[in-house]
């Protein structure tokens, strides 16, 4: 069932997501290379109490999950594409780190990616990057009232096939508020005119992934949670939590 949140509930929203900006900010800060990714998660932890927020990503386990996700943020290093579990893989000059976060405050829950070069960036790095951020900006701006869902999803998935990057077929945005994961689902691709009305009070997360080298395929690690892309290319993910308002677009996670 897709709910629609109050004006209050919107505001709440964004105190959550501030807290998830934060703790994004200051993990990319500590990542250099010689740093753990276990490191990183403890970066985030410390933020997130700091800030009285609890993790909706640990402990979390949905069906395709073997165990439950150990972590409170997601650290995906080069050809992972998402679910990276932060582990004691200590970071490389020239690793593309994408990084997902969530927090809950007072029963509302926030959630954003990002993606960056750690020390020297390749030029075919930035680029992925570069355009993953660009899709994300487009798929928000495609979140007014009265378009629909795949207006959403077509704004993003046309960027990224036309820069001939691979999207990942079952894996792509959702609703979210009291919890992390609601209806509806936002894939990356699709056909514009499609699909769920937007409404004042609707709030998805919103979260391109391309994989630099064009293929839509992708296969899991052996920890049943971090997705690869097959051919060892690299990939890049970008998120916001968005709110549909009738002043548009509202960034909830923003810092």
């Amino acid at each position: 069932m897709v709910e629609i949140k109050s004006d209050a509930s919107l505001d709440a929203m964004r105190v959550a997501g501030r807290v998830v900006a934060d703790a994004l900010a200051a993990a990319r800060t500590a990542a250099a290379p010689g740093m753990r990714l276990t490191e990183l998660d403890e970066v985030a932890r410390t933020v997130l109490r700091e800030a009285g927020a609890t993790s909706p990503f640990l402990g979390y386990r949905p069906s395709f999950a073997p165990t439950p996700f150990p972590a409170v943020i997601c650290a995906s290093v080069n050809d992972a594409i998402v679910h990276g579990i932060p582990n004691g893989y200590r970071l490389r000059d020239g690793d593309l780190v994408s990084l997902d976060c969530g927090a809950i405050v007072d029963g509302w829950a926030g959630d954003a990616a990002l993606s960056f070069t750690v020390g020297t960036e390749r030029p075919e790095d930035r680029r992925l990057m570069e355009t993953t951020r660009r899709a994300l900006e487009a798929g928000i701006a495609a979140a007014v009232v009265g378009a629909r869902i795949g207006d959403v999803a077509h704004a993003i998935g046309s960027i990224g096939r036309a820069a001939g990057y691979g999207i990942p077929e079952d894996f792509g945005g959702h609703g979210i508020g009291r919890a992390m994961h609601e209806d509806p689902p936002v894939p990356n691709d699709g056909r514009p005119g499609r699909g769920l009305v937007l409404r004042h009070g609707l709030v998805i997360a919103i979260e391109p992934m391309f994989l630099a080298g064009g293929s839509n395929h992708y296969a899991a690690d052996a920890d049943g949670w971090t997705l690869r892309t097959i051919d060892g290319s690299r990939a890049a993910h970008f998120e916001h939590t968005v709110a549909v308002t009738d002043e548009g677009p509202r960034i909830l996670t923003l810092p």
